[in-house]
């Protein structure tokens, strides 16, 4: 009678295993970042009458519900689902990622039209400063790791979320210059002009999500 031989991970398997645990880590870091970051955002806005700022935690909010949607994605791969389940759900992920990077485009574009048309004005948030040039420093960083998981896992739903990752700190500077502009010079129209440029891009991003290309 033969025994019942039992298949050994190889390494790759096993440094597959450990970057998705590392990609579930990240997602759910950015979660806990976006969560504060959206909560102090908005608040520190309202106080200063910043609809920028109010809108940069609006943005932390659609920020929270792609990387939600990434992680009950990981979670189906990391419970051994079959290579079938788990590339249609990372096809619903990565088409409702596109769905949250049209919904920023348009945050942006409406954000930036009411400021530019109405010039509001906001007062100096020295929070709104310190928020931006933090999360400057923060975002880049799990973006990086989560592109490096991204490319160890085969996941393109990752990779999109990473990008929006990298929106999210692009945003920051754009809020962090907007803020220090006015607080310095008087330049309220600083921060819609830069996120202004950032619509194309997301545009891009957003379509490309919907229709399922990758790189």
């Amino acid at each position: 009678m033969k025994k019942a031989t039992t298949q050994r991970p190889t390494a790759a398997t096993d440094a597959r295993a450990r970057w998705r645990r590392i990609a579930l880590s990240l997602v759910v870091a950015t979660m806990a970042y976006n969560l504060v970051e959206a909560g102090i955002a908005i608040s520190a806005g309202i106080a200063a009458r910043s609809i920028a700022l109010v809108g940069f935690g609006l943005d932390s909010v659609v920020e929270l519900a792609a990387a939600g949607a990434l992680l009950w994605r990981l979670s189906v791969e990391e419970r051994g689902a079959d290579p079938e389940s788990v590339e249609r759900a990372e096809r619903r992920v990565g088409r409702f990622i596109g769905v949250t990077f049209l919904a920023l485009a348009l945050y942006v574009t409406v954000q930036s039209a009411v400021i530019l048309i109405g010039e509001s004005q906001p007062q100096e948030s020295l929070i709104g400063i310190v928020l931006a040039g933090a999360s400057l420093l923060v975002m880049p960083l799990i973006a990086w790791g989560k592109l490096r998981a991204a490319a160890a896992i085969g996941s393109g739903s990752l990779r999109a979320e990473a990008r929006e990752t990298l929106a999210c700190a692009y945003l920051s500077f754009a809020l962090m210059v907007g803020l220090a502009a006015n607080a310095a010079f008087g330049w309220w129209w600083a921060d819609p002009v830069a996120a202004l440029l950032m619509v194309p891009w997301l545009a891009n991003e957003g379509i490309e999500g919907l229709r399922g290309e990758e790189e």
